[in-house]
């Protein structure tokens, strides 16, 4: 598989699990059988994404990146759909995950370039 096929299955495997975290937030903790269901299949199909990534990418970068992009996508999602706002550390903190990630992927040996 190619190295653009991999990250690929890698980030729908993110946006799949930014889908389903936030319908863990539609489903009021389980309570609406729309989102429950959709969280479920999200997440299960994020798995299998990520989980295809890993003959490639070793777990820990690949796992990285889908942290970092995760939490970046879901504070978005949080701050335009639900009205959660970030403070000043929170932003901080978010921009140096991503540094750290470019970093990882940049300048990493265990990263196949």
């Amino acid at each position: 598989m190619s190295q653009a096929a991999v990250y690929g299955l890698l980030f729908a495997a993110i946006v799949l699990e930014v889908i389903g975290t936030t319908a863990l937030q539609l489903s009021q903790q389980f309570t609406r059988i729309g989102p429950t269901v959709l969280v479920v299949a999200c997440y299960a199909a994020a798995f299998y994404c990520l989980s295809l990534t890993l003959k490639s990418i070793p777990v820990g970068i690949a796992y990285a990146i889908w942290s970092a992009l995760g939490i970046v996508l879901i504070s978005s999602v949080g701050l335009v759909f639900f009205k959660q706002r970030l403070d000043l550390p929170a932003i901080i903190g978010l921009g140096l995950i991503i540094s750290g990630v470019v970093v990882v992927n940049l300048f990493s040996k265990s990263v196949s370039h």
